[in-house]
């Protein structure tokens, strides 16, 4: 018999599709049904989907679960939903009041010079709020719900922040400001 997917990884699936459908509907309730005020409650609603996820990955170490990469993955989750969904919100928006409200436009991104050099670093700095974050999440776990053996196997999954960091800075402020124009 096939091994069960390990369900905090189905959480963050769960929480991502959760995501969109809260980001949308509250978009349709602005724009199709010209509900402006229920669509802010929705919106506000969506801070709501991060917690589910934390107290998921909490509960299962609390019950002695392994600590797959699921359980690294879902603060890098977090530390990306806190920084990133409203600007992903605010792209949406601006997508829906263009095609159902006559809106504007969306406007392009320049390929380079110093708009394009504002948004990389904007975008970095960004991404250096989710690692810290995830940090502080995995940094809670770990003296909250974890045990010893847990929470080093929690803190392991560090080395891909620091990675994804690098590769970040060299590929996007870095690049357009030094590499382009």
């Amino acid at each position: 018999m096939s091994e069960l997917p390990d369900p905090v990884l189905l959480t963050i699936a769960a929480c991502e599709i959760g995501f969109w459908v809260f980001v949308v509907g509250g978009l349709a309730l602005r724009y199709v049904a010209r509900m402006p005020r229920p669509s802010m409650i929705v919106f506000a609603c969506v801070p709501l989907i991060d917690v589910v996820l934390l107290v998921a990955v909490g509960l299962d170490l609390a019950q002695g679960g392994d600590v797959e990469f699921a359980h690294r993955l879902a603060p890098i989750y977090l530390g990306c939903t806190i920084m990133f969904s409203r600007r992903l919100i605010a792209w949406a928006d601006v997508r829906f009041a263009h095609r159902f409200a006559d809106g504007p436009a969306p406007r392009k991104l320049a390929a380079s010079g110093p708009e394009r050099r504002r948004y990389e670093w904007a975008d970095f700095g960004r991404w250096l709020g989710a690692v810290g974050i995830a940090v502080a999440i995995t940094g809670l776990l770990g003296v909250t719900v974890a045990d010893p053996e847990q929470r080093e196997a929690l803190v392991s999954g560090f080395g891909v922040l620091g990675t994804i960091t690098v590769i970040w800075l060299l590929t996007g402020p870095i690049w357009y400001s030094f590499g382009r124009d």
